[in-house]
């Protein structure tokens, strides 16, 4: 017997987790398993990981979905049991079973189009959409991006519309799938561990009908789709952010008596190598010399996402200096905010660059600078015995209580609970 994949051990969370819990659960088994993230010879596990975390937040993240899971199990997206396969449940059935039909709902959003109608069947159902990441320039999403590409999908054939046969001609029920569409394969999921599918049937294109050769229609060979090609236009606003999902509806593939799926981009951010973004508003380094920090400077700072040079007049008044870390806000200098004129602010985090090793070459230069300085006003403390002792130049704090197993030692931190569980316990000595 089968063993079914359990969602809540997927995302290690209890049953009575909370949606907030939920969506942690699944960020941190996202990050853990990336294919990107681990070794190459780990990919093909950690992708397997990785799509089942993302299967078990789809269906526990979603009210409707999670009460059927919790209710019929996998099985309330399985074809072949009156559920559904892929992305999500064709609720039919389901809802059949839970409600006693769908009549009584009135059109409920985001339902395909049922609502309404009884037994919700006399409505074509939507075919499955297409999702897949889209990499974007902190620039792009700046100035905003628009990109035609090629895109391949299958359509329904003119020829026969959509039948697979000639004129008259009669399918019969696959005997591959026996006539249900699909058909049940098993999946590693882990050393050791392997889990039920169900995936559609290829041998009758999930349909559970076949058409005998003679019979099939000649431009689609019986497979009632035809594949084409159409140029489509991908459009990104100015100020997009990471994770905004653009929709190019209806064109994923074509299947007869279905409504077409869309294809859903996730915008990905890459790394900028100057900013930093939160939001609408950006961040950056601004790098000073000593010289600048202490008397000021009138310059370009940093070329922007659109390629402008800022320019600062930095005059320090009253002998004001710039120190290391201090910040500098440049209103309206962020992102674009989305239907709207209005930008973020850009912060400036100085970085004051001191000189290099040597740079005074001799007595006289020091003591200019001692001159040019102001004197240090704090009165030497007196003791009753000094000792003159040596310093080591540029030591490391990673050694400071190295091999104590004390968590304040170098390197070391306290554990991070924000979820107030308690406070970190000290290793026992």
């Amino acid at each position: 017997m089968d063993e079914e994949i359990d969602l809540y051990e997927v995302l290690e969370i209890s049953k009575g987790a909370s949606k907030i819990e939920v969506k942690k659960a699944y960020h941190k088994a996202a990050l853990a398993h990336h294919p990107d993230k681990v070794a190459e010879d780990d990919r093909a596990e950690a992708e397997i990981r990785f799509k089942a975390a993302k299967q078990a937040y789809e269906i526990l993240s979603d009210d409707v979905k999670r009460e059927m899971y919790d209710t019929h199990g996998m099985a309330a997206f399985d074809p072949a049991k009156g559920g559904m396969g892929g992305d999500g449940p064709d609720m039919d059935d389901i809802f059949a079973q839970m409600f006693g039909g769908m009549g009584g709902f009135g059109g409920m959003p985001g339902m395909g189009g049922m609502g309404g109608m009884p037994g919700g069947r006399n409505v074509p159902r939507k075919g499955r959409s297409v999702e897949q990441e889209y990499e974007v320039t902190l620039e792009e999403l700046y100035k905003g991006k628009t990109t035609k590409f090629s895109n391949t999908k299958n359509t329904v054939c003119s020829t026969c519309k959509g039948s697979g046969g000639k004129q008259g001609a009669k399918s019969n029920s696959c005997a591959v799938c026996n006539g249900r569409g699909a058909k049940q394969v098993l999946r590693q999921v882990g050393p050791g561990l392997v889990t039920q599918e169900t995936v559609p049937c290829g041998n009758c294109q999930g349909s559970g009908q076949v058409i005998p050769e003679k019979q099939r229609c000649k431009k689609c060979k019986g497979k009632k789709v035809v594949e084409s090609k159409n140029v489509l236009e991908l459009y990104i606003p100015r100020g997009a952010r990471q994770g905004d999902r653009i929709t190019l509806q209806g064109e994923a593939d074509q299947l007869p008596d279905q409504e077409p799926g869309d294809i859903i981009f996730t915008l990905t951010e890459t790394p900028h190598d100057v900013f930093e973004r939160a939001g609408a508003d950006l961040r950056a380094e601004l790098k000073v010399s000593l010289v600048e920090a202490l008397t000021g400077f009138n310059r370009v700072v940093v070329t922007h996402l659109d390629g402008r040079g800022l320019h600062l007049n930095v005059q320090q008044p009253n002998g004001n200096v710039l120190r290391p870390g201090q910040v500098l806000k440049i209103e309206g200098e962020g992102m674009p905010m989305k239907r709207s004129d209005a930008r973020g602010d850009l912060y400036l985090v100085v970085d004051v660059e001191f000189p290099e090793d040597g740079w005074l070459k001799n007595d006289a230069a020091v003591q200019k600078i001692r001159d040019a300085l102001p004197k240090a006003e704090k009165d030497e403390e007196k003791h009753e015995e000094v000792e003159e002792v040596e310093v080591e130049w540029d030591a490391d704090m990673e050694e400071f209580g190295a091999g104590s197993g004390d968590p304040r030692a170098g390197g070391g931190e306290w554990e991070d609970d924000d979820e107030g569980e308690g406070a970190p316990q000290c290793a026992t000595q």
